[in-house]
């Protein structure tokens, strides 16, 4: 028998990791009736697999300030400060309410305990179970959501197009798994809340869930996207020849990790004076560059220095995952490879969710506020799931407009058929992977758009499939940033091009900014949110003293 979900609903969430559980809580709080949309169960996330932490000025040896210049200086000039000091500034609040709920980071003694990780100029990082910290923060998320009896998440429900009829988004089309339906949902407002894209790559960290869905829906319903260029590449990934590539969190690097090459020789030095706490973009190009010169398949992660009872009960997870495939990482070095993990760029929106489109809002990995600018700074993203899910509740509680009289919906648009769906979603991979990675060049990218041009009449089909919906969603994020890395003829942060290896301020101190059939343009720095005009040189947070010619992707 089939399920029975509501048709119309005050608000809909699509996605239930850290950002859309957050917002979904205060919506509900507040009175509103809320339907959470999550592709499989509620807890399938790529929240819910964070391992390394939650960043935050909490520790009395920190301060609100120099985790704001942190992020700045992570963001390689693209970050907004007004969005920077958003994040930092709200941070210390979210992350005691989350406590108040009954989240558990680990402690020493009755104090929380924090970690080192890179260009972090303090131990700032919470974590919890060691190497846990995205599955706790989500489990308590998930157990606040259940006190709400207005606030329902329903699994197996994979949000295919949004219904925006005369320019305003007023529900979302939806394929029900248990049943195979088609069936749409109206609300007063929409938040695309769907985490990231890096399943577009061969190899990455991501979870299956993670194929810009969000990103891809907002496209096809006339949004405006943002920094779709910057992708970053985590630098350690564990390399088992035939399985996905394992996230080693950078905390085993922040803990005292070295990186070698076959001889034990540490290579990172060469590369930067933090070694290997550099930024992860610097240490990505760095083990490339070491497994080019050598040839070898992988490089090494070596922390059998360390005390091994502090690594077990510090990196438990790890310790499990390794000896899954006959390492100790207490006493052997672990092959190591950069794999794709998580992306920058986004939905465009302002520092309150709301997206180009009326009714339509963003937030964490979907949304792209320029927070990060160029280049994530270490466990910034559960925050800003956090700190951006709170606000744009707010944001969603105060829009104007309702449900009105129902209308007649459109169909939505095609998908690529289940038959060709695997092998569109496999040559989107292999495109991404080679020339969309972490070394790019003008000639690759002309080829990566002229090889995502080749699918884009892949056989198209009104009836939906998960698969279907999936691979056409690859392939509009692929399109994205082949687009957005074409339009910026240099390198910076994340974007790395080996023809334009130096950084252009002159030209491209400034966002990508794009939208359905139009050409993809530059925003400047301090315009790049939506509704904000503000100087590149804005004060630090209040309160705290510091020290010391591309055509546009369409849809297949």
């Amino acid at each position: 028998m089939p399920r029975r979900l509501p048709e119309r609903t005050d608000f809909v969430v699509v996605g239930s990791g850290v950002a859309g559980l957050r917002a979904a809580i205060s919506l509900a709080e507040a009175g509103a009736e809320v339907l959470v949309l999550t592709k499989d169960a509620p807890r399938d996330s790529t929240s819910d697999r964070a391992q390394g932490g939650i960043a935050v000025a909490l520790s009395d040896d920190d301060e609100i300030a120099l985790h704001y210049e942190d992020t700045l200086r992570a963001g390689a000039g693209l970050s907004e400060p007004a969005a920077a000091r958003a994040l930092v500034e709200d941070g210390p609040r979210r992350i005691l309410e989350l406590i108040e709920w009954g989240a558990e980071f680990d402690r020493q003694g009755v104090r929380l305990a924090f970690t080192l990780e890179a260009a972090h100029s303090a131990r700032r990082v919470l974590h919890a179970g060691g190497d846990a910290t995205g599955r706790e923060i989500v489990r308590a998320l998930l157990a606040k959501s259940s006190t709400y009896p207005r606030l329902i998440v329903a699994g197996a429900s994979v949000a295919r197009d949004l219904w925006a009829p005369e320019g305003a988004c007023r529900g979302v089309f939806s394929l029900d798994e248990t049943d195979g339906a088609t069936w749409l949902v109206e609300a007063r407002a929409v938040l695309l809340a769907t985490g990231g894209a890096c399943r577009v790559y061969r190899e990455n960290t991501n979870p299956p869930q993670a194929t810009g869905d969000g990103i891809a829906m907002a496209w096809l319903a006339g949004a405006e996207l943002m920094d779709m260029e910057f992708v970053q590449f985590h630098p350690t990934t564990l390399h088992v020849p035939g399985q996905p590539r394992w996230l080693l969190t950078e905390a085993l690097r922040g803990e005292g990790g070295i990186l070698t090459d076959a001889a034990g020789r540490r290579f990172m030095k060469e590369c930067h004076p933090d070694a290997e706490l550099a930024p992860r973009d610097v240490v990505s190009r760095g083990i490339t560059r070491e497994l080019a010169r050598s040839g070898e398949s992988h490089v090494r992660l070596h922390v059998s220095h360390l005390d091994p009872s502090f690594l077990r009960a510090r990196f438990p997870g790890i310790d499990t995952l390794c000896r899954r495939f006959g390492i100790d990482f207490t006493r052997d070095p672990i092959p190591v490879v950069p794999a794709a993990h998580y992306c920058m760029g986004g939905v465009r929106t302002d520092l309150d969710g709301r997206s180009s489109l009326p009714g339509l809002y963003a937030a964490g990995e979907t949304a792209c506020t320029g927070v990060h600018g160029a280049n994530r700074l270490a466990s910034n993203s559960l925050l800003e799931g956090l700190v951006f899910g709170a606000r744009v509740a707010a944001a969603m509680r105060l829009g104007r407009g309702g449900l009105g009289e129902e209308g007649t919906p459109a169909e939505p648009p095609p998908v690529v058929s289940r038959e060709v769906a695997a092998e569109v979603s496999r040559r989107v991979e292999e495109i991404a992977w080679e020339r969309l990675g972490i070394v790019r060049d003008g000639e690759g990218l002309e080829g990566a758009a002229r090889g995502l041009d080749a699918l884009a009449g892949a056989c198209l089909a009104p009836e939906a499939s998960r698969e279907g919906i999936e691979a056409r969603n690859r392939w509009i994020v692929a399109r994205a940033i082949a687009d957005a890395a074409l339009l910026r003829e240099e390198s910076r942060g994340a974007h790395y091009r080996g023809d334009r290896p130096a950084p252009d301020d002159a030209r491209f101190l400034a966002h990508t900014v794009q939208r359905a059939r139009e050409e993809p343009r530059l925003v400047p720095v301090g315009q790049g949110p939506l509704g904000l005009s503000e100087s590149p040189g804005s004060s630090a947070p209040s309160g705290s003293a510091s020290r010391n010619g591309r055509s546009s992707p369409r849809s297949t």
